[in-house]
């Protein structure tokens, strides 16, 4: 074989591995040492496609070195983003305000799980003692909620939605869900607002839904939201971040029942229901619409807990979507 005609054959191999490594389902488009992301996520369903992207070795074949930090509240979830000690999270519109107050600190870039008309986020219950049947005899009964939160506003949203003013109903702050869910269950407290599957749990031991967010979904639904600063400075590692969290919300609405190992070990979802919980649909890449927001920041607004309008185009972003 001539010498030209060799360097032409090893041109050739050449370029046929670059192309089939570029079209490799999963290739790592991010090049160097792996981007490190610290990642809080609460024991609740809406981490389930984190997990499941960690089990599949989506992260790692994007380059990515994916630290999850179980954490026990929103509170402490909120206070490892404050310090810098987690890069992203698992939120809501809610936290995200809270947490811009000052200046723009945190940014959502997905929207992470959704109530849907079969599948609710968030429910008001009463308890099997309570002689509630609806929401006007609801008014006369203290509803635990926690204060400030994405509880408290499902909660008013889904009250005034029915036509009734919330500040009608007396609430009582109850923060920690299984607290709330505790007192729902001995009586002590008439009802309460819980979400899923904590929910679930309340309907086992003879508690009444009034109503959830399955007839107004646009109320439900959770967020995920990096610091400002991280994404300022690993916009790539983020749209991967994305894109892996893509492939398993595929996998997971592929298979629901697939994954109850995985909530059993997370412990996301509570022993009573494991391996007996049907796993949701999870929404596909996408962010709040601006009438989500504009209704969260009103709410906040009203309860004196933000002032000011933040920018929607500042706070919720579409460009790291996959």
């Amino acid at each position: 074989m001539s010498s030209i005609n060799l360097r032409t054959l090893i041109l050739w191999m050449s370029v046929g591995m670059f192309l089939i490594g570029a079209c490799t389902p999963g290739a790592s488009p991010v090049e160097g040492e792996p981007v490190k992301i610290r990642f809080a996520a609460l024991r609740v369903l809406d981490s389930l496609p984190i997990y499941v992207a960690e089990a599949q070795g989506y992260f790692d074949a994007r380059g990515l070195e994916v630290e999850i930090l179980p954490v026990g509240s929103a509170p402490e979830r909120d206070q490892l983003i404050a310090s810098g000690q987690a890069d992203g999270m698992i939120n809501e519109v809610m936290s995200t305000l809270f947490a811009n107050r000052e200046s723009l600190q945190v940014q959502i870039v997905r929207i992470c799980r959704a109530a849907t008309s079969d599948s609710p986020v968030f429910a008001i219950l009463a308890g099997k003692e309570s002689g509630v049947t609806d929401l006007e005899s609801l008014k006369n009964t203290e509803i635990g909620i926690s204060q400030g939160t994405i509880i408290e506003y499902v909660t008013d949203r889904l009250l005034e939605a029915e036509g009734f003013v919330s500040e009608d109903f007396p609430k009582v702050n109850i923060p920690a869900i299984p607290d709330r869910l505790a007192l729902l269950n001995s009586g002590e407290l008439g009802a309460g607002t819980l979400p899923e599957p904590a929910a679930t749990i309340a309907l086992q031991a003879g508690a009444q839904v009034i109503i959830n967010d399955a007839a107004y979904p646009e109320y439900g639904y959770s967020t995920i939201a990096f610091r400002k600063a991280f994404l300022d400075s690993n916009p790539e590692a983020v749209r991967q971040f994305l894109a892996a969290f893509e492939q398993a919300v595929m996998d997971i609405n592929t298979d629901p029942g697939a994954w109850n190992s995985l909530l059993i070990e997370q412990e996301m979802v509570p022993a009573p229901l494991a391996g007996n919980y049907p796993v949701p649909s999870f929404p596909t890449a996408g962010v709040p619409t601006e009438a989500q927001f504009a209704d969260a920041v009103a709410w906040a607004n009203a309860k004196g807990l933000l002032s000011g309008e933040p920018a929607y185009g500042e706070t919720i972003l579409t460009e790291y979507l996959p």
